[in-house]
Order: C-alpha cells, then sequence, then structure tokens
C-alpha cells in the first residue's frame, strides 16, 4: 500500500530494516560455523513462543519437517512426484498420491499419503481459469483466490460482489461445485507500502519506506537486492544514504502484476547473509532458499511489526490489492500465504523456514494490527523467493 490498507502491499516500511541487512560483516561473522547450531537460538525461541511448545519441542518440529522433506526429496528423484504435499497441523507431511499403488509407495518412504477427489493439477487448472477472468477485467470486490491442498479445494475470498465484474467471477468459480469454495465476508486486501516519517529505508528523498529482503547474484558476481515489486523504486536510502538503485520490477498499479522486483547495489554496500531478528538475539544465517511445504513453520522480520512467527499456508494465490490513495485496484498472483502478522511498511522483507530462506513480504489485511510481538495472530501474503530467483535468473546469497 503506500499507506492505504485495505489488502496491501506491506511496503512503508518493509519486513527487514536495512539497519540489519546492509554492511555489518560482523553479522555474518558472529558465530563461528564451527559452533553455530543447526538452528540459532534466536529462531527457535520465536517458533516455541508462536507455537505455544517448549524450544526442545521447537526444534523436534523443525527436524522432523527437514527430515520429511528430505524423503519427499528422495521420491522426487526416483520419479514419484506425487501430486502436491503439504504439513498438517501437528507437521506432519501428507503427499497427494495418483492412485493407491503410488500412495503405496509414498508410504513405504515414510511419509504419509492419500488419494484425493482432485488433487494441486487439476486445482491449478481451476485456478488458472479464473486467473484468465480476473486478467480480463480486475473482479473489484474479490479480494483472493487460491489452492487450497489441504482441503482440495479452491478457495474463492470475498468482500462484496456488487460489481458486474466480482458477480461474474464469481458465477464462473462457483461451476466448479464442489471443487471451488467461496467464502464472503472477506476483509479487502492492499499493498502494504504505508508512509511514515523517519523511515529507516526511504525512496529516493520522500518518507515512505521498505524494508530490505534478500541479497543474490547474477553469474558475473553483480549484487542485487530482491524484493516486493512495489517496493521498487528509483533510489533506496540506509540512514541518508543511497545504497541500491531501482532495476527491475513486475508491479504496476492498476495492472495484472507479479509482486516482484531486483534492485543493483551500490558500490561499498552489502546485504548480509542473516536476517534481523529486532531485539531475539542474534540474527538468523540464511543457509539456502528450499521451499517450505504448505504448513510449514515460519518467521519475518519486518520494519513495522518486527519478528513474527506463524505458519505458511498456501501458494500460488492470487489477490486483489486496494489503494488508498484513490488509484485502481490491482490484481497480484504468484503469491503464498501466511498466519505471520504483517503491518503497512512490512513489504519486501524476510520471511524465513529453519535456515531457508522463504520470500518477501507483499501484503495483508487493510487494517491489521499486530500485538504480542512473535504470538502476534494475523495473516499475510508473500512473494515466494524461489520464483523471484529464478525469474530474474539470480544466485542467493548464503552463510
Amino acid at each position: 500500500m503506500r499507506n492505504t490498507r485495505k489488502y496491501g502491499l506491506a511496503a512503508a516500511g518493509v519486513l527487514l530494516s536495512a539497519a540489519t541487512v546492509l554492511g555489518t560483516q560482523s553479522m555474518a561473522q558472529a558465530q563461528d560455523s564451527a559452533t553455530t547450531p543447526r538452528y540459532q537460538p534466536e529462531m527457535v525461541r520465536a517458533l516455541a513462543a508462536s507455537l505455544g511448545v517448549s524450544e526442545k519441542a521447537a526444534v523436534d518440529r523443525l527436524d522432523r519437517q527437514d527430515a520429511q522433506q528430505g524423503k519427499l526429496a528422495e521420491l522426487r528423484k526416483r520419479g514419484i512426484s506425487g501430486d502436491g504435499a503439504f504439513f498438517d497441523a501437528s507437521g506432519r507431511l501428507t503427499v497427494n498420491a495418483g492412485d493407491q499403488a503410488e500412495a503405496a509407495r509414498i508410504e513405504k518412504a515414510g511419509l504419509d499419503a492419500r488419494v484425493p477427489a482432485r488433487g494441486q493439477a487439476a486445482l491449478d487448472r481451476i485456478k488458472a481459469e479464473l486467473d484468465r477472468l480476473g486478467a480480463g477485467k480486475t473482479p473489484s470486490g474479490v479480494v483472493a483466490w487460491s489452492v487450497d491442498l489441504p482441503a482440495d479445494q479452491v478457495t474463492v475470498k470475498v468482500n462484496n460482489e456488487r460489481g458486474a465484474a466480482a458477480k461474474a467471477f464469481i458465477a464462473q468459480a462457483a461451476e466448479h461445485g464442489s471443487a471451488v469454495r467461496i467464502v464472503r465476508g472477506q476483509e479487502k486486501l492492499e499493498a502494504k507500502a504505508a508512509i511514515y516519517p523517519g523511515s529507516k529505508m526511504t525512496f529516493n528523498n520522500t518518507t515512505q519506506w521498505c524494508s530490505v529482503g534478500y541479497g543474490a547474484r547474477d553469474s558475473s558476481g553483480r549484487q542485487y537486492l530482491v524484493t516486493a515489486g512495489h517496493c521498487v523504486t528509483n533510489t533506496l536510502r540506509y540512514d541518508g544514504a543511497a545504497f541500491a538503485q531501482g532495476y527491475k520490477t513486475r508491479y504496476a498499479l492498476g495492472t495484472r502484476s507479479v509482486d516482484m522486483g531486483i534492485l543493483t547495489i551500490n558500490s561499498g554496500h552489502s546485504i548480509t547473509t542473516s536476517v534481523g531478528t529486532w531485539g531475539n538475539s542474534n540474527p538468523v544465517a540464511v543457509r539456502g532458499g528450499t521451499r517450505a511445504s504448505s504448513g510449514a513453520a515460519v518467521c519475518k522480520s519486518g520494519a513495522t511489526t518486527g519478528w513474527t512467527c506463524g505458519t505458511i499456508g498456501s501458494y500460488n494465490n492470487t489477490v486483489t490489492y486496494v489503494d488508498r490513495n484513490g488509484g485502481p485496484d490491482t490484481v497480484v498472483s504468484g503469491l503464498a500465504t501466511s498466519s505471520v502478522c504483517v503491518e503497512g511498511g512490512d513489504s519486501g522483507g524476510a520471511y524465513i523456514s529453519g535456515n531457508q530462506a522463504q520470500g518477501m513480504t507483499s501484503g495483508g489485511p487493510t487494517d491489521q494490527r499486530c500485538t504480542g510481538g512473535v504470538n502476534s495472530r494475523g495473516s499475510s501474503y508473500f512473494q515466494p523467493l524461489d520464483d523471484a530467483l529464478r525469474y530474474y535468473g539470480l544466485t542467493l546469497n548464503t552463510n
């Protein structure tokens, strides 16, 4: 939003303050790699508080999550790709199988399996049809549509359906019967680019701001900042000094968009390979960028709401963002959901699961307020990092 608040971008303070990501190598070198624990203490404490469990239970959950993801990766190497996978509330990974024979092979490998009525491929086709419909005419009032893998349905969230485009969209979605669930009474969404004075990382010389995302490099070693597309502007400043220049973005107000973008890093500046935790002890080292499955535990760092945790919801969501400054609504696709709380100013910042980078804040409910620190309850949308890296041909910088 840039201070619009419905469902929107979280820009004006984005997620990760520049102070935590820029140039101090002492962050990245704070601990010798030989003595660094598998999961950093602040990550464990935050996750434990968020889940309401002991720190040992939080570590056990992360270990089980990694082990199950590893088994899934081995199955895929053996040609058993499944038809989507997700973690349930207890942390168990379930893999969709094409038939009972494939389900048996998945279960033999030590994972839960089911044969769904539809599965991810079929749901993705329905969702793609709705994407095409939304691209033709923005269905203002329909706030989001996405694949809900655990429920084996496509979910369409509606704020109001008075407009002709919204009515047509909902009617076409309903033609798919039980494969689509219409959820009414939902809050509007906005792009969370809030406008605040005294921001840490400003757009040009204005008082608008975003938080820093992840550092990455191209094949020649040139350094980039990967962030939410709506955070890309001509110049970004940290503590008054220009450190990044706008390069590419796939976000445009009022146009069918993807909320990813990159900026070039100015000489003399750098982005560390650790995510700041806003007073929750040491920053969390980034070891890789492997995408976590739906239901996985995740934490985010943001300039407005700090360090908050929750779980990943679903991938490949399409939403309608409103603009509080009177601009047109914008349909944004390719987002992931989470139960992590964000506010305006959190856009562009870092989501991390264990030590694996996941993405950058895009938006959330317009008037959402996060209370209780790490334990804040809420929701958000984030741009998956792996999609952005793949699209721009970049490699994530890791610790």
